[in-house]
């Protein structure tokens, strides 16, 4: 076995109506004034003011911004960290998805150690602790609310960048089911498949661990389970609450374990097509499971028999899983290839550089060359 190690070192706060707690917690940390980070359709939904009016009521300071895109940019992290540093802003309120937190993130660095967020592109760059930060999710699937990442998409190179630190986990998290029962059919399907994709590749990573098995286990088990009852209706309370929690270990998983090819060949799709990350992982997780069949070890059956909820059996072989998996997909209306989603094959040999970048390739199962990722592609295509 590996040598491992691991900490929890934020507070994390589960339940429904969980959200009014936040007064308490900023004034445990002696925190005055927030600066909300979200997106234009949670500001729109009335979301953010759903939020800022509990720090209202309790006489808290803030000030708000929701212009976070989907992949977020360099540009977009810039003017963010403007607005927190005019506003005089003592701690950072992320609220949504993948998007607002990494913007959160990335602002938190930028506000505490200056620079851009280039600067800090890697792993282990940022110096020390950022700017408190409270992580509220609306999305099951990120588990960005547990995660020591950052990924930012650098327009000019056509590049999601990804900054890597356990600083960067935020001091505490929310999660109230209340606020994923509003999501859309379509978000709540590529979230959940975004959050299965995590405990999967974190399961199989080579730097799994007892530690990160057990968040992986019991995420694949929430989520497997609830993720087609919350999609049907996002208003089932239950299923609501599964797949936030479950987001949440599968997020804790993965801090700990990373990843491997689906997410390494995911990004570079959001940087030059702008696919929605968990499509990209939807459409990408078949073709990585079977090329990475070879180096299975009997977890695909532990797998299978989580998604699937049926005993796997004696004949049993990994290209079941990848059957599952991809039905799985259909069934939740997810586009089925590349192609669907405007991919074209020109810019594979540029976007497989750009996945060999990432560090979840060294932890894929299975190694991974680049003419390989070029071949998956096209397989994926």
């Amino acid at each position: 076995m590996n040598s491992f190690s691991f900490k929890i070192p934020q507070e994390i706060i589960c339940g429904v109506d969980s959200i009014k707690k936040l007064p308490e917690l900023l004034a445990k940390q002696g925190l005055k004034k927030a600066l909300v980070i979200s997106g234009p359709h949670l500001n729109k939904m009335g979301v953010v003011a759903k939020i800022t009016a509990i720090l209202g009521q309790a006489g808290l300071a803030f000030d708000s911004f929701t212009e976070t895109e989907a992949n977020p940019s360099v540009e977009t992290v810039d003017k963010a960290t403007e607005v927190f540093l005019d506003s005089k802003a003592d701690c950072i309120i992320a609220l949504g998805g993948g998007s607002p937190m990494d913007v959160a993130k990335a602002v938190g660095v930028l506000a505490r150690f200056g620079g851009t967020i280039g600067d800090y592109e890697g792993a282990d760059k940022v110096p020390g602790a950022i700017v408190p930060l409270i992580a509220i999710p609306t999305t099951a699937g990120t588990g960005s609310e547990v995660t020591a990442f950052a990924v930012i998409t650098d327009r000019a190179r056509n590049y999601k960048l990804t900054v890597f630190s356990y600083e960067l986990i935020p001091t505490t998290a929310i999660l109230d089911p209340t606020l994923v029962m509003t999501t859309p059919e379509k978000t709540a399907a590529a979230c959940g498949i975004d959050a299965l994709v995590h405990a999967i590749e974190a399961y199989l990573s080579k730097a799994a661990s007892p530690f990160s098995d057990a968040m992986a286990e019991k995420a694949l088990t929430m989520l497997g389970s609830s993720i087609r009852p919350f999609v049907a209706d996002r208003t089932n309370p239950q299923a609501a609450e599964q797949m936030l929690y479950g987001s949440m270990f599968a997020g804790i998983a993965f801090a700990w374990a990373r990843l491997g090819n689906v997410h390494a060949m995911a990004h570079p799709l959001g940087g030059y097509f702008d696919v929605a990350h968990g499509v990209a992982n939807a459409i990408l997780l078949p073709t990585v499971l079977d090329y990475n069949a070879l180096a299975d070890t009997g977890r695909y059956q532990i797998i299978y028999e989580a998604i699937s909820g049926q005993s796997a059996g004696p004949d049993f072989e990994p290209a079941t899983l990848v059957a599952a998996v991809s039905k799985l997909s259909a069934e939740l209306g997810i586009p089925q290839t590349l192609t669907e989603v405007g991919v074209t094959e020109d810019m594979i040999p540029a976007m497989a550089l750009d996945a060999m970048k990432s560090g979840n390739i060294l932890v894929n199962p299975r190694s991974t060359t680049l003419t390989q990722i070029e071949d998956l592609y096209r397989q994926a295509l």
